[in-house]
């Protein structure tokens, strides 16, 4: 899989800009709030459908606009592909491929695959659940893009069922235990979905991951990466997970009415991860905290190449200065030119003379390349 080309118009800092890439790896340098990391977000875009860096399209579109548009094209085993991405605002999001435009977005999803890897994924081992919650799901969506619909439709239905449960606790709603048992049911089906492929990918990843961590860790430390689903401890046949999800929400039905919310589901789920049996979130030091974060890095351009077939593109967002020498240079030997890269960076230093001399340098300046 290889990134030809990158148009943006009106997209962030960018008024408009075209970027044609000329080699296996791309410095982009500059300094602090220039547009590096915004010209990586519009490839994750075109990959995921979202950005880590924000929720809302108009924090996406040029201040005083109202539609921005990223164009690509990406030349895949199959041949050359060329993508689109409109955002509205307002408006709903229009996605094109090869000039056609399609009805459905999860159409799009798969077309291009890339794996992010920045500064903020530290929050991965540190923070709070839900970064771990999706980071797995945009993962997924890119492996499965079906997955992407599955989501949504379970969160159609918290939402749904969260409304139901606030108005109870506020009094505008009597109970109606038929009503509330016919979302009880849809959030044991949808729920179920969410979690099974959940720990199907993990499993999938772990060992992976594990062998990477040893490498790096020098075979002195064992890495444990374990779901740990909200509903049940590991993901049974799907009648077996819906029925302990229901279960489950019969044990806390009065507790759910005093908070007025859903206790029970995948949106409460926890990925662990500890080193030689011992918590990395909270025992682990920032050097053991690193090591873990770039192995999972590493787990997922090999299970996405694994998957579908080509290596997919590796975004690198200013995550060099964030590493030590030696886990740069295993980040470094295990990229060489085999997965195209694209790196931000504020200066060059960190990168030996035989990476300058094979790699294609672009300065960004106020939302420029020059």
């Amino acid at each position: 899989m290889y990134l030809k080309a990158l148009y943006l118009k009106q997209f962030r800092n960018y008024q408009e800009q075209k970027v044609e890439f000329s080699a296996p790896k791309t410095i982009l340098v500059g300094n602090n709030a220039q547009g590096k990391s915004n010209l990586l977000e519009a490839v994750e875009l075109l990959s995921t459908l979202k950005s880590h860096r924000a929720t809302r399209d108009r924090d996406l579109i040029s201040e005083g606009t109202s539609v921005s548009q990223i164009n690509a094209t990406i030349e895949r085993a199959y041949g050359s592909v060329d993508l689109s991405l409109r955002l509205h605002y307002p408006g709903r999001r229009t996605v094109t491929v090869n000039q056609e435009t399609l009805k459905r977005q999860i159409d799009f999803l798969g077309l291009v695959n890339a794996v992010q890897f920045s500064s903020l994924d530290l929050e991965l081992v540190r923070g709070a659940p839900e970064r771990r919650r999706a980071w797995i799901d945009s993962l997924l969506v890119q492996i499965e893009p079906i997955y992407a619909h599955i989501l949504q439709q379970y969160q159609i239905v918290l939402r749904q069922r969260n409304a139901l449960l606030k108005n109870l606790k506020s009094g505008q709603t009597q109970l109606d235990p038929a009503q509330l048992a016919l979302w009880d049911a849809q959030l044991a089906t949808t729920g179920s979905r969410v979690i099974r492929r959940r720990d199907r990918i993990l499993k999938r990843l772990a060992p992976i991951a594990q062998t990477w961590h040893s490498s790096i860790a020098g075979n002195s430390e064992q890495l444990t990466i374990r779901y740990a689903p909200n509903i049940i401890a590991e993901a049974e046949p799907p009648e077996k997970v819906q029925q302990a999800f229901l279960d489950k929400i019969q044990q806390r039905r009065v507790a759910e009415q005093v908070h007025g919310t859903t206790l029970v589901g995948p949106h409460r789920d926890e990925i662990e991860f500890t080193i030689n049996q011992t918590p990395a979130r909270t025992y682990g030091s920032q050097g053991q905290q690193r090591t873990l974060v770039l192995s999972l890095k590493l787990a997922e351009l090999k299970l996405i190449e694994d998957v579908v077939g080509e290596p997919p593109l590796l975004l690198l967002d200013d995550v060099l200065a964030e590493l030590d020498l030696l886990r740069q240079n295993q980040l470094i030997e295990t990229i060489q030119d085999h997965f195209q890269t694209l790196i931000t960076t504020t200066h060059l230093g960190a990168f030996d003379a035989q990476w300058l001399t094979s790699s294609q340098i672009l300065t960004v300046e106020g939302g420029k390349i020059v």
